[in-house]
């Protein structure tokens, strides 16, 4: 009898088999909450270690660990790609803000054109290469001729003044012409006169000590780049012309 109440009693004890998936129930939860630690960082780069690291361990489970990047696939970015991220919006930031240092330059110039009434014979437009003005070449030229008319050299000089600017910009002045034939003493071509017209109006405009050569360049471009047809008189002499490009800064690169 007493042998039988000893089995019985052995029988009714507890059973703790239950105590293995507590076990690892805590094991997860632990594990969880290191998952969530990590999520709660800006480093994407960690995390997706600590995930893949957490993969290794419970490689024989259901993948509870497989979670996804924070942020979405193909955007994880590495310090270099963020580095490369501030400049692009840095410099897209100093574009905007030269954009309105031209815009203001062009009102500028405008206004000069106003006051002095050459609208006939200058006009300004801003473009994505910079600020652009134009000169009809019957402004500063005789037919035929590069150097700047005595007349004219007044309007030349107050044009130089409104290229003083600080910090200086590059600027470009190039020489066009229509596609009428020129040959004589001085130009054996419309490439060469328009050549010389650009030179010879940089060195008027050069004479102001307040500009640096260093940021000024010439260009003839002869008959090569109209701006309007040359069937007609008023499209050739549209075409006769000097330009100023003022440059962004962006591309200001002065030896």
């Amino acid at each position: 009898m007493s042998r039988r109440k000893k089995k019985e009693h052995h029988e009714d004890h507890m059973d703790e088999s239950w105590l293995i998936p507590y076990a690892d129930l805590l094991t997860l939860l632990l594990a969880l909450f290191i998952v969530l630690f990590a999520m709660s960082s800006v480093d994407a780069v960690k995390f997706q270690m600590l995930s893949k690291a957490f993969n290794d361990v419970f490689s024989g489970g259901t993948g509870v660990f497989e979670f996804q990047s924070p942020m979405p696939e193909g955007q994880m970015e590495s310090p270099d790609e963020r580095k490369e991220d501030v400049e692009k919006n840095d410099q897209q930031a100093e574009a905007e803000k030269d954009q309105m240092e031209l815009l203001a330059l062009q009102q500028k110039v405008n206004s000069y054109i106003e006051d002095k009434k050459l609208n006939d014979k200058l006009n300004t437009s801003l473009t994505d290469e910079g600020l652009l003005l134009t000169i009809r070449d019957n402004v500063l030229f005789e037919s035929g001729r590069a150097e700047v008319r005595s007349t004219d050299l007044n309007i030349a000089n107050e044009i130089a003044d409104l290229l003083i600017m600080e910090p200086p910009r590059n600027i470009i002045i190039s020489g066009h012409t229509d596609n009428v034939p020129i040959k004589n003493a001085r130009y054996e071509s419309n490439w060469e006169l328009s050549v010389m017209r650009a030179v010879e109006f940089m060195k008027i405009i050069l004479k102001n000590e307040k500009l640096d050569p260093r940021w000024f360049s010439a260009k003839g471009f002869g008959e090569f780049q109209p701006v309007a047809t040359n069937e007609t008189a008023e499209g050739k002499a549209r075409n006769r012309r000097v330009e100023i490009l003022i440059l962004p800064r962006t591309s200001n690169n002065p030896e």
